[in-house]
């Protein structure tokens, strides 16, 4: 197969969301002939694969979705906070992420159009000394990460006579490239996630830079909260979301609708039937109990965590494909196991159980990292309702048409379950 035949080969499977096993079943040959098709090797793919390939990926893409309002996908991972803003009639028109794995699974769920201009680029920096290649949007999502902030603080610097902002405070942090894309474009709105400890950091005075930069420098209205999953998964993980807004905004985060009964437990997310391959191997078991008993006795509480069908589990992290010692399903009879991708799925609230619409077209390795890194999507999405009729107010005020997501609630706004 010739060179060019390779890339438009490549570039369907990857439009379509799918993996070398799926396009070997969709077009009737082995996964092998699949790979040699990707690689450029053997004979000339036959047309009416291409086209049948080319049918697929124009079938799963979202052609049809209305302008709505315009936000973009920063340092996006999975796609968790972009889900719940495409559900309230949001349009992503640009995303960065630079995990080649994360871009994989992002795009495989993520379809676009071969005539759509959105942008899936990895580093983010070369745009942020550019801001101008970067869209416009109404709503900038980012979970950025928390590097060090290397700060004295804006006091001792003005005592100093030293240059503070954060131009100074912040830069060579990933923070500073998202202040400048902030500052160059003004969207109306942002949401912004991270760790619960990002209010500790360097004590307290990293958070104290992130807020100084947003709401003095950037002149942003920034409301904040710390929001425990365990209400929506059964999971307990607690982040630390930021929403923002260029002009004032009755935004009131005890307004944040909860569900209502019981939190759910493991029991919701579970498969009753599991892999062999997820069972702890008897020497990985073993080295486990050894090594919780030498920090028992040290005093620690190190170690692996048992958890049962009515239980709720620790917070799942990018390690878990390590030994999965964080949470360990017990087995009547068996050694433990680790969660399944798809249960991991389904913690992190990317698809309900008993549905497998949420594409896993990387390795249990892979999929274990992006999970453990991923937002909790309920609870995006319970933040994407709180901020939806902020939004439709500023689209309203702009003169522009309110997608059919943000009508009816701008309207009648539904009543929320205060927290």
């Amino acid at each position: 197969m010739d060179a060019s035949g390779a890339i438009e080969f490549s570039e369907l499977m990857t439009r379509a969301g799918l993996s070398i096993s799926e396009a070997a079943e969709l077009l009737d040959v082995n996964p092998r002939t699949v790979r040699r098709y990707i690689n450029g090797e053997g004979r000339r793919i036959d047309r009416l694969k291409i086209e049948k390939l080319c049918e697929i990926a124009n079938g799963r893409c979202r052609s049809d979705r209305a302008e709505g309002f315009r936000f973009i996908d920063l340092f996006a991972g999975i796609g968790g906070l972009r889900l719940p803003f495409e559900e309230i009639g949001g349009r992503c028109v640009f995303t960065s992420e630079w995990d080649r794995f994360s871009k994989q699974t992002y795009t495989a769920n993520f379809p676009e159009p071969a005539d759509s201009d959105h942008e899936l680029v990895g580093d983010i920096r070369p745009y942020a000394e550019k801001p101008e290649t970067v869209p416009s949007h109404d709503v900038l999502l980012a979970g950025f990460p928390c590097q060090p902030f290397s700060i004295a603080g804006v006091s001792k610097k003005n005592a100093l006579g030293h240059p503070h902002g954060f131009l100074c405070d912040t830069q060579g942090t990933l923070f500073y490239d998202l202040a400048k894309i902030i500052k160059h474009h003004r969207p109306p709105a942002f949401l912004l996630e991270n760790v619960k400890n990002l209010k500790r950091h360097d004590g307290g005075r990293t958070f104290a830079t992130i807020m100084h930069v947003l709401e003095s420098e950037l002149g942003y209205s920034v409301s904040t909260r710390v929001v425990d999953s365990s209400p929506w998964v059964p999971q307990k993980r607690e982040r630390i979301f930021m929403v923002g807004f260029r002009e004032r905004a009755r935004f009131d985060f005890d307004e944040m609708a909860m569900p209502s009964g019981p939190d759910p437990t493991l029991q919701a997310i579970l498969d009753t039937e599991v892999d062999s391959k997820y069972t702890l191997t008897k020497h990985l078991w073993k080295y486990l109990q050894d090594y919780k008993k030498k920090h028992r006795r040290a005093g620690n509480g190190f170690g692996y965590s048992l958890f049962g069908p009515d239980d709720v589990a620790r917070t799942l992290s990018a390690r878990y494909y390590k030994d999965g010692s964080e949470i360990l399903i017990k087995q009547k009879g068996r050694r433990p196991r680790r969660l399944t991708p798809r249960e991991c799925a389904r913690l992190m609230g990317f698809e309900k159980p008993g549905e497998t619409e949420f594409r896993i077209p990387v390795s249990d390795t892979q999929a274990y990292r992006q999970f453990g890194n991923a937002v909790v999507v309920p609870v995006v999405r319970a933040v994407a309702q709180l901020m939806k009729p902020h939004i439709a107010e500023f689209l309203a005020r702009d003169g522009r048409e309110l997608p059919s997501a943000l009508q009816y609630d701008f309207l009648f706004p539904e009543p929320s379950v205060a927290i």
